[in-house]
């Protein structure tokens, strides 16, 4: 078992007693491809960042990027710090380093989950283009990702992972604009699994 595995099944662990009140679920766990993928979900709740991780496998390394002020948090900050595989982000200026343990993670073979929006929002917002521009930059598959904001007590905080595709597949070197309408297809998939999991909600409500 390596490391990163041994520190998944003990905070899962710890993470499923602290969310008994409001457990996983998960739709299309078979979407997710081996190797190296750029996981690119929306962003509603501080919790988002551990519903998403345990719906895959141990054996999907994920490092998070994350805003370094997370580390300060009671809770969420001390659990990320404990599980180790994070890439801390300092906000509002050009993070070189942070962009640099990255791209080494996915050109690796490993996964990356990113929060395209940047910060919180109840409804989807506009993507930023480093998502896309990594996934570009080192040839690996964005996996499309829509996590229900919703948490309610005894009621399932619902993970959808989408169909994983390639952002670009032109034979060369992509620029500003191709990130960008990269980044617009990256966050209309996300909507796109937002609204199935509505109408989901809708026809079980009925």
């Amino acid at each position: 078992m390596t490391l990163y595995e041994l520190a998944y099944t003990i905070s899962k662990g710890i993470f499923r007693v602290m969310s008994i009140r409001t457990p996983l679920k998960v739709y299309g766990r078979e979407n997710i491809p081996a190797g190296g993928a750029v996981l690119c979900a929306n962003h509603a709740r501080n919790s988002d960042p551990f519903y998403i991780v345990y719906s895959f496998h141990r054996k999907d390394k994920i490092w998070i990027m994350a805003k370094e002020e997370i580390q300060h948090w009671p809770v969420a900050g001390a659990l990320l710090k404990w599980l180790g595989f994070v890439i801390w982000v300092k906000r509002g200026k050009s993070d070189v380093g942070a962009v640099k343990a990255a791209l080494r993670a996915l050109k690796g073979g490993e996964k990356l989950l990113i929060f395209p929006e940047g910060t919180r929002h109840d409804e989807i917002g506009e993507g930023k283009t480093g998502a896309a521009m990594m996934a570009i930059r080192t040839g690996v598959p964005i996996l499309p990702i829509y996590i229900s904001p919703e948490r309610k007590l005894f009621r399932p905080t619902r993970v959808y992972i989408g169909q994983p595709y390639q952002p670009f597949t032109e034979d060369r070197r992509a620029n500003a604009e191709d990130y960008r309408a990269a980044t617009e297809v990256m966050m209309d998939k996300i909507k796109a699994l937002k609204e199935g999991a509505d109408q989901e909600a809708g026809t079980c409500g009925k």
